[in-house]
């Protein structure tokens, strides 16, 4: 089947490289020429598992095409797949210009039938919005239909996500619509879930969000446990057993981050209002997750009487291992508060060190300064206090030992509970995680 992918970040480009592997002729489209340049050279512009590969071998066979020219690749395609960025705006709405841009773009190039399929996550109604958007800029006497068929990967694990998900949602209105769709999918292992449109925007908020409210409850939990001298570990452990609450996202820590989940619940929580509701719940999640975040900076600056001039490690910057991605990770939030107390920051990050140094780039910043190291023990030497944001492989290896030997001052706060407390307590180290 001849598909079209508008959109190579997370979700376009991981979509369309998937469909390529299972036989699809698949055209990325993006605007950005030197993207473009750059995965036709076999390299992708996300740190990604398993993608870069995938990638050089489906082009290389000539079943995979990347372009700026957006009305060659739509003017004859089946299906195109919308997958652009639906970043938050100041009220927490999510902002549709760049799925607009693309509708009309479909609606003044296509010649021949298509479905046109919104992947990326968007307010419920707004697939009936992009078909008629579609309907009243089509320039071609042609029939055209729009569908949800919402992804649910996991930066990291996207690839394998594709492939082997619990689930593939799909959002029609027609027979023909859902044929098209499933003809798309057939090659695919996952169940198909047919619903209408609406539902299918539905299930991707309603599943994001119910993930988040699992996380901000357990981080609630965990804090209660430093209370009353229950450790979160053995409490999850318990809480595993039970078939009905399952054994995943029940970890606690400094709080979600990503592109999904704080973008996702806060957009539910938008759209609650503007039809007079307020959901508590999700509400709840988002002010839990807010206070999380910083949790380890406050009880660091009660134990501290300053951060002016003090080399802080910072052990970790994704907002999760397996990405690049910095989206609502804490490391942000936290290092802009250590640079405003005046600390030296050296920071380390197997992966995401690139993308945080356009933020923060080597020397003076605010008023401390960051340095990168090459290894958490480069970052760990002579250091007064370390912080632990993501659980990378490279990170949770550390051993006990090494945090005393290394730093002046062996004082760790540790945001992923990646350390067992008794051995850090024999090593000499004074150590603090989250709900233990």
């Amino acid at each position: 089947m001849k598909i079209s992918v508008a959109g190579t970040g997370y979700v376009g480009l991981v979509a369309g490289v998937c469909f390529a592997e299972m036989g699809h002729d698949v055209t990325c489209v993006d605007v950005d020429e030197k993207k473009i340049e750059l995965m036709k050279s076999g390299v992708s512009p996300i740190y990604e598992a398993d993608l870069e590969g995938l990638m050089q071998k489906n082009y290389a066979a000539g079943n995979l095409h990347y372009t700026t020219d957006y009305k060659a690749a739509y003017r004859d395609a089946e299906v195109i797949f919308i997958g652009v960025g639906t970043p938050e705006q100041p009220d927490g709405s999510a902002n549709l210009s760049y799925i607009a841009g693309v509708s009309r773009q479909i609606a003044e190039t296509i010649e021949h039938d298509c479905l046109v399929v919104v992947k990326s996550t968007v307010p419920i109604g707004t697939n009936d919005k992009v078909e008629q958007f579609i309907h009243d800029f089509l320039t071609h006497d042609v029939h055209v239909e729009v569908a949800s068929n919402p992804e649910f990967l996991a930066q990291g694990t996207a690839v394998h996500d594709t492939f082997h998900a619990a689930r593939i949602i799909i959002g029609t209105e027609s027979e023909w619509a859902e044929k098209l769709l499933r003809e798309v999918y057939q090659n695919f292992e996952p169940p198909v879930v047919s619903v209408n449109r609406r539902s299918a925007e539905m299930i991707k908020y309603a599943s994001n969000d119910f993930l988040a409210l699992k996380i901000s409850y357990m981080n609630d939990i965990a804090n209660l446990c430093e209370l009353v001298g229950a450790d979160i570990e053995d409490v999850a452990l318990g809480m595993s057993y039970d078939r009905r609450i399952g054994d995943r996202f029940l970890n606690a820590g400094i709080g979600y981050g990503g592109s999904c989940f704080p973008k996702d619940t806060k957009a539910l929580k938008y759209l609650a209002a503007q039809h007079g509701y307020r959901l508590r719940t999700v509400e709840a999640a988002v002010d839990v997750n807010l206070e999380q975040k910083t949790r380890l900076f406050k009880k660091a600056s009660e134990r501290m009487i300053t951060f002016q001039g003090l080399k802080i490690a910072v052990l970790g910057l994704t907002f999760k291992s397996g990405t690049d991605d910095l989206r609502e990770a804490p490391s942000l939030d936290n290092v802009k508060l250590l640079l405003e107390a005046g600390a030296d920051i050296s920071a380390y990050d197997p992966i995401g060190e690139n993308n945080f140094r356009k933020l923060y780039p080597d020397g003076e910043n605010l008023r401390g300064t960051v340095y990168y190291a090459e290894s958490a023990q480069e970052a760990l030497q002579g250091a007064h206090i370390c912080f632990v944001f993501t659980e990378w492989k490279e990170i949770k290896e550390v051993k006990p030992e090494e945090f005393k030997k290394l730093m002046h001052t062996a004082l760790v706060y540790d945001g992923r509970n990646l350390y067992d407390i008794h051995k850090m307590k024999d090593a000499g180290v004074e150590y603090y995680s989250i709900g233990r």
